[in-house]
């Protein structure tokens, strides 16, 4: 868990691996140079498998997802980012996954979106094989970045790219690795990943243009001169569809409608919520 700033959602992602029912793990958290006081509020989280390591350096997250990676001493490696929260059911589903499927390198589970009052506001697009996560890779991977585990050697042969490209260094990996390795879904939503109340649209664009330049160098170095083509098509519509909802931002004041979400999702995460709240 590389951490930067996690403010007052640290602890609550801290917390949700503390209840994980699986409990045979270690918790690395990655200081990556934060200016905030956040690490102080877990000090109080007395557990032996919790390891908080500092250098008072910024690195970014690839290079510290790259340092847990090697100090990862498991079978299995997990992530999420500081301000997420894990289902109490997730590790012991991913990794039941991964040990009736031994050809899988990387699963990921199904997610919901929550906001900064810790509100379900959304879902992600939940493809669960490996032809459904990888069917269209000029477009992108629907594989959320946060909820992956898998085998800590395919992390170690496959590792971040340094320098990292800016805010999609999980889709450049998938890129680079997708035709070699086996990827899969948990098919029960086990995370809730935290979005900001409104879009930060320069972010966004920077990531985008990275995004597209990866696929483009990608695809034109391997020959795939369809896929260049589909890539440029894809990046216009992606800049197309964030200027409808940059237009929608400006005259609503807001980024997000509650989208409607179906009952057992939303009773699920209430009961999440306050089960990991609940260890406080």
């Amino acid at each position: 868990m590389p951490v930067f700033n996690g403010g007052p959602h640290l602890r609550l992602a801290v917390l949700s691996i503390v209840g994980q029912t699986f409990q045979d793990w270690e918790l690395l958290i990655i200081d990556d140079g934060s200016t905030d006081n956040a690490l102080q509020d877990i000090a109080d989280i007395h557990d032996a498998r919790i390891r908080i390591l500092r250098d008072g350096s910024n690195k970014g997250l690839a290079a510290r997802l790259n340092e847990a990676i090697d100090l990862a001493c498991g079978q299995y490696f997990a992530r999420m980012d500081h301000d997420d929260v894990s289902y109490p059911e997730r590790l012991a589903r991913q990794i039941a996954l991964l040990e009736s499927n031994p050809d899988l390198d990387v699963v990921a589970v199904r997610a919901v979106t929550i906001s900064d009052g810790n509100e379900l506001v959304g879902s992600f697009p939940g493809p669960l094989t490996h032809r459904e996560i990888c069917a269209r890779p000029w477009q992108g991977f629907y594989f959320p970045h946060p909820t992956w585990m898998g085998q800590t050697t395919w992390f170690r042969t496959h590792r971040y790219a340094s320098p990292a490209p800016y805010y999609c260094e999980d889709q450049e990996l998938l890129l680079r690795s997708h035709a070699t390795s086996r990827f899969a879904t948990v098919d029960q939503v086990l995370f809730a990943y935290r979005v900001q109340n409104r879009i930060n649209w320069k972010k966004l664009t920077k990531a985008r243009w990275a995004l597209f330049n990866i696929q483009l160098r990608y695809f034109l170095d391997s020959g795939q001169y369809h896929f260049a083509f589909l890539s440029l098509a894809a990046f216009a519509g992606r800049v197309a569809s964030d200027l409808v909802k940059l237009l929608r931002q400006t005259l609503a004041g807001h980024q997000y409608s509650r989208a409607t979400l179906d009952l057992a999702a939303s009773s699920k995460w209430q009961e999440v919520l306050q089960k990991t709240l609940g260890k406080a």
